[in-house]
C-alpha cells in the first residue's frame, strides 16, 4: 500500500528497532511507496512511512533492493556532498564514503554481505542514517 511520507522530525530522529519476518508487510509498503515517488526519490527507510523498523529500499538501476537490518561493516573514500530527502525541505551538506561493505538480510530474510560504491553507496548510507535516527 502506498503510504504518506512522514515529515515528523521527532519520529524521524528516533532509532529504529531490528526488523523480523513479521514485518514483511512494511517491505511491501516500502516498495509501493517508492514506486509511487520514483520520479523524485531513489531510496526510502521504513521510518519515512512511519514505521520504526530497520528496513530500507534502494533503487539500483532497474531493481529496487530491500535491505533488512543493514549495517555498514567497512567504509572508505570519505567525501562531502549535498543531499535532499522527501521527509525534509531543501538540501544539506553531509559526509559520505565512496565504498562501503554492508551486512543485511534480503527480503526473504537471507543473510547477505555486499560491497557498494558510488551513488548506490551514497543512497544506502542515507537510508541507514534514517534507521539510526540521523537526520541529514
Amino acid at each position: 500500500m502506498v503510504k504518506n511520507i512522514n515529515k515528523n522530525i521527532m519520529l524521524l530522529s528516533c532509532k529504529s528497532k531490528d526488523a523480523a519476518i513479521e514485518d514483511s508487510e512494511v517491505i511491501s509498503d516500502l516498495k509501493d511507496t517508492l514506486s509511487a515517488n520514483s520520479d523524485r526519490c531513489v531510496g526510502m527507510a521504513a521510518n519515512m512511512i512511519g514505521v520504526l523498523k530497520k528496513i530500507i529500499i534502494v533503487n539500483i538501476g532497474s531493481i529496487n533492493m530491500i535491505m533488512v537490518n543493514p549495517e555498514i561493516l567497512k567504509k572508505s573514500g570519505e567525501y562531502e556532498t549535498e543531499e535532499g530527502c522527501l521527509s525534509l525541505e531543501g538540501v544539506r551538506k553531509v559526509k559520505r564514503y565512496k565504498n562501503i561493505e554492508v551486512k543485511f538480510q534480503d527480503e526473504k530474510f537471507v543473510k547477505r554481505v555486499r560491497k557498494f560504491s558510488g551513488f548506490t553507496a551514497q543512497i544506502i548510507q542515507h537510508e541507514i542514517d534514517h534507521c539510526n535516527g540521523i537526520i541529514i
